[in-house]
């Protein structure tokens, strides 16, 4: 892979490159200084990835992402002395359409320490979910029940984080439909995430605990690096299978496990993303008779997971992100 380094600590950019080059297949695309170069350098020289320091001259991380997903979209992991002190942040950056975020690695007398390992399977990872569509999981459907709910499913990646927030601070306090959210997020930033999202909106926003069973008025973060589905009694679950998918979690995974054993009435909703995980199993729902959204080009951070499922006519409706919450309403009325 072509890799990006935003960073203007020497010592930093130093490590990073030692990093990069324990793999024989990844190499230093470019060096920027500050935020201002890295916008440029992306535009001249779009890498695969860009390692993405936060605190940085001229324009800092969060603003140096949301200017280069709006110019030349390309995967950003967030590479910061402390992902933990600057957790704020990172959900910025995240919203801006950064994908993760990890721990700079530092020098030491011995070479680089063991966050190396971490940053290269975030590489890895970001490498995968590029490269690997997603394949359809072949499911049986269950019978409906007398009793059945209405339930939102929803799915966002990249720039997911201000779209869930815009999407739920939008919603009444009355809302009387379930909602159960797939965010690409790492396990490390799930109850965080969660307890923002819950200060933007009158509803309950937690992360999903194995067993969950979806409420009304609660909206559920999947909350580890697993794949979570809903099982046939209606309970959420954690699972590593399918194995080999790239995404995790997987919007796929839990879309197609809603085709399987939801009873009632469903509403699918897919947001801002890059990659396409989320379309196909859009496209089952939409396929079952359940009401399908795909947000529009122009208010997604990156157009990437919403894109795909708009060429598999996935999605009923494309729908700007102000309006999505007037039609997650409406179903629930009905």
């Amino acid at each position: 892979m072509n890799i990006g380094i935003a960073n203007d600590l020497p010592l930093a950019v130093e490590a990073l490159r030692r990093v990069i080059a324990l793999r024989p297949e990844h190499r230093v695309l470019w060096v920027a200084a500050n935020g201002e170069e890295a916008v440029d350098f992306c535009a001249a020289h779009t890498p695969d990835v860009v390692l993405m320091d936060l605190i940085m001259p001229k324009l800092d991380g969060v603003e140096a992402t949301r200017r280069i997903m709006a110019r030349t979209p390309c995967p950003i992991l967030i590479v910061t002395s402390s992902v933990g002190t600057n957790t704020w942040r990172v959900y910025e950056a995240m919203g801006a359409g950064a994908l993760d975020a990890v721990d700079t690695p530092t020098l030491t007398g011995r070479g680089v320490n063991d966050s190396a390992q971490l940053l290269l399977q975030k590489i890895d990872q970001i490498g995968r979910l590029m490269d690997k569509p997603t394949a359809p999981l072949h499911t049986a459907r269950a019978p409906l029940r007398h009793d059945a709910q209405r339930l939102v499913a929803i799915g966002a990646s990249a720039g997911g984080p201000a779209a869930l927030a815009t999407v739920l601070g939008s919603l009444p306090a009355s809302f009387a439909a379930p909602i159960v959210i797939v965010q690409h997020v790492d396990k490390v930033f799930a109850d965080g995430m969660a307890q923002w999202l819950d200060g933007q909106t009158p509803l309950t926003v937690r992360t999903a605990r194995e067993g969950d069973v979806p409420c009304a008025g609660v909206a559920l973060l999947a909350a580890t690096n697993d794949h979570m589905l809903l099982t046939q009694r209606g309970a959420l679950h954690y699972t590593r299978e399918p194995a080999d998918m790239p995404y995790r979690p997987s919007v796929d995974v839990f879309f197609h496990s809603v085709v399987e054993h939801w009873p009632g009435e469903a509403l699918g909703v897919l947001l801002t993303g890059m990659g396409r995980d989320g379309a196909i199993g859009l496209k089952a729902m939409r396929a079952k008779g359940y009401d399908t959204i795909a947000q529009d080009q122009a208010s997604s951070a990156v157009y990437g997971m919403p894109k795909a499922a708009a060429a598999l006519d996935a999605a009923r409706r494309i729908v700007p992100l102000g309006g999505i919450a007037d039609h997650l309403a409406t179903f629930a009325r009905r």
